[in-house]
């Protein structure tokens, strides 16, 4: 995952060298393999290289094509073959992907963004009429960020640049939070208000006088997939998921794969164990590392991974978990963190295993529960034969969901044709409604981030249950969107799970495919038969784990209650303290509480104090009675905590 910045200056002048010289340092520990630069006319683009793929090591960017654009490519091009053919290129097969992203450019415009499969972030700055572009892949998963004013536009794989040297503070994005302390942020958001990030699927097109932000693909709503036998859809599934693997496995170095003992990971370890025993696959091999908790009784994964380590015929990096959760309950005054989610540097087993194996690229399976039908539930079949006033199948299977569900099928009715009524209507689901030591106020403010931007189904268009998995994957797009790189140990991740070719035949196969009563992800588990041990494919559903992060809670309470005293957030108008000490109390207690958002909220305060200690945030005006006293007093007892 390499990385790329730009400013350009509307009035030509050159960007200040002193600021340019201080963002390029910062790019530095994540462009290990060299970097370049272009200047010319008030415009300055930087490059570093980390490369991943034998084709990168012999690019130079950012790249110039034959019409003139200049181009930094991030990313990871997975239908190469198939855009040098139709731009009848001459190229070498071994050229990298920046010169056929740069033909593409050329022959196409931005309309060949849509014909880019693969992972990637571009920018692309056309001389012919002073304009830059900046485009994410579908999902999303590369960042790109950028910050306009009046006089430039800059933007950045990393944040901390666009924070840290921009000689101003920022005011909070309270949506941010409020994604961030429920489900997760918009895609488009970050913490500071006038730094956004590149939205998936879109492209930003930027010019003196204007920003404009443009979808330029979009999964298709009347694609179907029909085939009269079980079979055709197996053999269609083991096809593209073999495929979305196969992408991932390019890189001329070891793969590291993340292997928990579940469905999802031990899918992509299977997949990928064959392909490379049939000599289809670019990596010479590939690793694996597990986590696991012995001190966790719902979290008994060792069994589980180590029956694909006996397929396998070795064993990967164990990584022993169990103190983990007391990481985030620490607070670092020296250490900047850009967002939340980046405060806690990686786990120094993790990086030792990734070090001694050269590892520069690490597959998860992140997105498989989610779009292969890990929660078992009828809804979205039920929806789309309610939507289509398919009567007598609906009614059969109200009847064979009853049965497995133990539970009276007008109730499963009722459920289905709730997610057809506006949400204002409706009464939230325990699951969904925001933390009792929320405030009244910030809650009002922000519900639908609260609640998950939770939307009704329509009738006509596409399917319900299409609409419920775009849905899905706009939730997974954000928890990507929301994460951070990481320098150490500096890796690329990717995920197979989220290969468009591969969702767009999720999302156009029949529901019943997918989740049949008493049959879990029923594809996925009749698909790798033989390829997946079978004490895998007979799982039951995955526990939880909660344990441990109540425990961190109840050892660390104390010092919370004393941190709860004075807190930014609640200067700030998000958190009532009262209520946050009463949710630690009962976690110390033993009580049921929503552990992963009460992490989030003292996450969140630990980030506040460091950022309001490093003046990139604004000091908050008082939503309280107390004022600006309480407001100073939060900020001083940042030296004074005492889980230090």
């Amino acid at each position: 995952m390499s990385v790329q910045f730009g400013r350009w200056n509307f009035d030509h002048t050159p960007p200040d060298r002193e600021y340019i010289e201080k963002a390029t340092s910062s790019l530095v520990p994540y462009g290990p393999d060299g970097q370049n630069s272009y200047s010319k006319s008030g415009l300055t683009i930087v490059y570093r290289a980390f490369h991943t793929t034998k084709e990168a090591k012999s690019e130079y960017q950012p790249h110039r094509s034959k019409a003139g654009a200049v181009i930094t490519w991030d990313g990871r091009l997975d239908n190469r073959a198939e855009l040098r053919q139709q731009l009848s290129l001459t190229l070498e097969s071994g050229s990298p992907d920046v010169l056929i992203v740069a033909a593409a450019y050329d022959r196409w415009g931005r309309a060949c963004l849509a014909k880019l499969i693969g992972d990637w972030a571009l920018s692309i700055w056309t001389p012919e009429d002073q304009s830059l572009t900046l485009a994410k892949d579908p999902i999303g998963t590369r960042p790109l960020y950028y910050a306009r004013s009046d006089a430039q536009v800059t933007w950045s794989s990393l944040l901390d640049p666009l924070v840290l040297f921009a000689d101003r503070s920022f005011a909070l994005s309270e949506e941010y939070v409020a994604g961030w302390l429920s489900f997760f942020p918009a895609a488009h958001l970050t913490p500071y208000v006038g730094i956004c990030s590149v939205p998936p699927s879109s492209f930003i097109h930027v010019t003196r006088n204007a920003l404009r932000i443009s979808k330029y693909w979009d999964f298709d709503a009347d694609e179907r997939i029909r085939y009269r036998t079980d079979q055709e859809y197996e053999e269609h599934f083991r096809s593209v998921f073999g495929q979305a693997v196969r992408r991932r496995l390019r890189s001329d170095a070891p793969v590291m794969a993340e292997l928990s003992g579940g469905m999802d990971s031990s899918s992509i370890v299977g997949m990928a164990d064959m392909l490379i025993g049939g000599a289809e696959a670019e990596t010479p091999r590939v690793d694996t590392i597990s986590y696991y908790d012995d001190s966790e009784p719902n979290w008994n994964e060792r069994p589980y991974f180590a029956k694909v380590e006996e397929k396998r015929g070795r064993t990967g990096c164990h990584i022993d978990v169990s103190a983990q959760q007391e990481r985030i309950l620490k607070f670092d005054p020296d250490c900047f963190a850009a967002a939340p989610s980046s405060r806690c540097p990686a786990d120094l087993r993790f990086a030792t295993c990734m070090r001694s194996g050269g590892y520069r690229v690490l597959l998860s399976g992140i997105g498989g529960d989610e779009i292969t039908g890990g929660v078992p539930t009828p809804l979205p079949e039920l929806e789309d034969l309610l939507a289509r006033a398919r009567l007598r199948l609906l009614v059969h299977q109200l009847k064979a969901w009853s049965l497995e569900r133990r539970k009276p099928w007008i109730h499963l009715l009722s459920e289905a044709a709730r997610g057809f009524l506006p949400p204002a209507l409706l009464s939230l689901l325990e699951h969904r409604r925001p933390a009792a030591w929320l405030r009244r106020a910030f809650i009002k403010r922000h519900r639908a981030a609260l609640t998950g931007y939770e939307s009704r189904l329509k009738f006509f268009g596409g399917l319900p249950s299409f609409q419920e998995n775009v849905s899905t994957l706009d939730m997974l797009r954000r928890q990507l969107g929301f994460g951070a790189l990481l320098q150490d140990p500096l890796h690329e991740k990717r995920y197979p799970y989220l290969d468009r070719s591969l969702l767009e035949f999720v999302f156009s196969i029949p529901r019943e495919q997918l989740v049949r009563p008493g049959q879990r992800r029923s594809l996925l588990r009749r698909s790798l038969v033989g390829i997946v041990p079978d004490e895998i494919l007979q799982r039951k559903r995955k526990a939880f784990v909660t344990r441990s992060a109540m425990a961190a809670i109840a050892k660390e309470s104390a010092a919370l209650v004393a941190l709860s005293r004075d807190m930014v957030s609640h200067c700030l108008g998000i958190v009532d303290p009262d209520a946050l000490r009463e949710a630690i109390r009962k976690a110390n207690t033993g009580q049921e509480v929503p552990v992963v958002t009460l992490m989030r909220t003292l996450d969140l305060e630990f980030w506040l104090k460091g950022a309001m200690r490093t003046k990139v945030l604004r000091q908050p005006v008082a939503h309280s009675e107390q004022g600006s006293a309480q407001v100073k007093t939060a900020f001083m007892v940042t030296d004074q905590y005492p889980g230090k």
